[in-house]
């Protein structure tokens, strides 16, 4: 064991922004959230191709700040989109950085650039790289998996980092381990995503990048199947899928993916700003009464994070419609930096060792049972 104050980058992309954080050992040197607009980000025509680009930003934040890349000792990077993985640290190799880019875990996340440019500048610096819980750490019931379409199954998109990390902070508060108690866990930003937590395990949740719970700044949300086969007579399937993850929400109905920007429009009375805005608070209370009902109503708290909860209405929604069924507890913004920067830290020291990618499914099917 040695207590080496190790240099680590750490890469989180999101959907409007690309947040890196420098570490010193446990110390947070710098924390930058690099804004992209979705004018810029849907020049694009896939996830993938903003690799160059989201590393650019990144290489000219770091001449500003006068960090030598070279001088960095691990790379970590959220991550998703290659085959589900358990939950924990792992190590990041050509085999996960390839199924990443083929997305065969069938997400296209931007989540998945985490894993993209962590390797990129790893290979670039001969330095390892590594992701923690990523957006398809597969942790689903049974239940939670069967469609009613043969062939066609659920599967954990979700902000599988962030829920984690805040669960477990919220049970230490309560005097308790996260194994030992039940969360409904709500992380609203550029992305939403509600996920249920039976002690220790995430069951359940929505499957936000792929179309489904809450509209979003970037994202349509669930639409009845019927109202997008109409749609689809005089759109292209490319159009609808863009909507589903990067040109819907916001971007459809307003232009922009700016929460400040439509907020500030209810701030002002703008009806249309206030009912779009509305819905979105409506919608994301019926999805924590979903995984209300998934934890037969046992539930110790509600756990609000993400960046909305800088808008007071959210969360003041979520208290009146929810309130009965669990206390809410809020955490503004996110505990993604340190989630991933602790466990690198830990593996750098070593104190923990990472996962080996596999590179095949947690779940590869019902046992015993064939459709």
């Amino acid at each position: 064991m040695s207590n080496v104050n190790y240099k680590l980058l750490v890469i989180n992309p999101g959907s409007t922004s690309t947040k890196v954080s420098l570490f010193e050992g446990e110390t947070s040197v710098f924390e930058k959230s690099l804004f992209h607009d979705s004018d810029v980000l849907l020049k694009f025509a896939h996830v993938n191709d903003q690799l160059p680009f989201r590393y650019q930003v990144i290489m000219d934040m770091l001449k500003e700040e006068s960090v030598e890349p070279s001088s960095i000792d691990a790379f970590v990077g959220r991550g998703g989109s290659a085959c589900t993985q358990p939950g924990g640290i792992t190590k990041i190799d050509q085999k996960m950085f390839d199924d990443t880019v083929a997305a065969v875990g069938g997400s296209e996340h931007p989540a998945k650039l985490g894993v993209m440019l962590a390797w990129t500048f790893a290979q670039e610096f001969n330095k390892p790289a590594f992701t923690l819980n990523p957006t398809n750490v597969d942790e689903y019931c049974d239940y939670a998996r069967l469609t009613g379409i043969k062939g066609v199954y659920r599967v954990s998109h979700s902000h599988v980092l962030n829920q984690k990390a805040v669960a477990d902070y919220h049970a230490k508060t309560m005097g308790k381990k996260y194994e030992d108690c039940n969360f409904i866990v709500a992380h609203i930003d550029g992305g939403i995503t509600v996920s249920a937590h039976d002690h220790g395990k995430m069951v359940d949740g929505n499957m936000g990048a792929d179309g489904e719970g809450a509209f979003t700044p970037t994202r349509i949300g669930s639409v009845p199947v019927l109202l997008v086969l109409d749609y689809l007579e005089n759109h292209s399937l490319d159009e609808l899928r863009l909507k589903c993850s990067r040109a819907g929400g916001f971007v459809d109905l307003f232009g922009t993916a700016n929460a400040d920007t439509i907020h500030a429009l209810v701030d002002e009375g703008d009806k249309k700003a206030s009912l779009v805005w509305n819905t979105m608070i409506y919608q994301v209370c019926k999805m924590i009464g979903e995984m209300s009902a998934v934890l037969c109503g046992n539930v110790d708290g509600i756990l609000l994070t993400g960046g909305f909860m800088r808008f007071n209405d959210v969360i003041e929604g979520v208290q009146k419609r929810c309130g009965f069924i669990a206390p809410v507890s809020v955490y503004p913004g996110e505990m993604e930096q340190e989630a991933l920067a602790y466990p690198a830290l830990a593996v750098l020291r070593g104190e923990v060792v990472p996962h080996t990618y596999s590179g095949k499914n947690v779940w590869e099917g019902f046992e015993g049972i064939e459709f």
